[in-house]
């Protein structure tokens, strides 16, 4: 069997809540209200290393080069194509689509895993993938799938339906009073 991958995102850095969840699950960085920070993004990518945790940078390919993350992470809503750049072979490409056209963008931009969203109903919106519409999705590619987006106690028991390589989310593994750990 092969294992699941597991992303966390944050908006801000928390050393004690990075401390604290699963080593198993990555991190990703995401503040579109504010632009990176380098020394705060320094010193989380410290924590995430001294944690066994591997930390992406969302939409900032050079700070994340710059800086020797992981990895980048580039929303559906980034459609660009200019994405020369060397790096090493431990630098991730990650990336998010909702759709067809948008599996076919990122994997024009060399993306190696394609976060699928959303998978169920979320705040944001009530339009979701779901199981079906998900498992299609995801056959019409050969990158690595991680399920994000609405998934919490009520469907939680409905992701070993979905055809995917791993798991993203906020509330998924912020809520401690829930045992989520799909880790284990």
């Amino acid at each position: 069997m092969i294992s699941k991958e597991f992303y966390y995102f944050i908006s801000e850095f928390n050393e004690s809540e990075i401390l604290t969840i699963s080593k198993k699950i990555n991190i990703i960085y995401r503040n579109y209200k504010t632009p990176p920070n380098e020394d705060i993004l320094k010193e989380t990518h410290k924590v995430c290393k001294k944690s066994g945790k591997k930390l992406f940078l969302s939409n900032n390919i050079k700070l994340a080069l710059k800086l020797k993350l992981d990895g980048v992470y580039i929303p559906a809503f980034n459609k660009s194509k200019r994405f020369k750049f060397n790096c090493n072979n431990r630098f991730r490409i990650l990336g998010s689509a909702h759709n067809l056209k948008e599996i076919k963008i990122k994997e024009d931009q060399g993306v190696d895993t394609i976060f699928l969203a959303p998978v169920f109903k979320t705040i944001k919106s009530s339009k979701c993938l779901g199981i079906n519409k998900f498992n299609f999705l995801s056959n019409q590619t050969n990158k690595k799938i991680v399920a994000l987006g609405g998934i919490n106690e009520n469907n939680i028991n409905n992701l070993k339906l979905l055809n995917c390589d791993g798991y993203a989310g906020i509330t998924l593994f912020k809520n401690k009073k829930k045992n989520y750990d799909l880790t284990k």
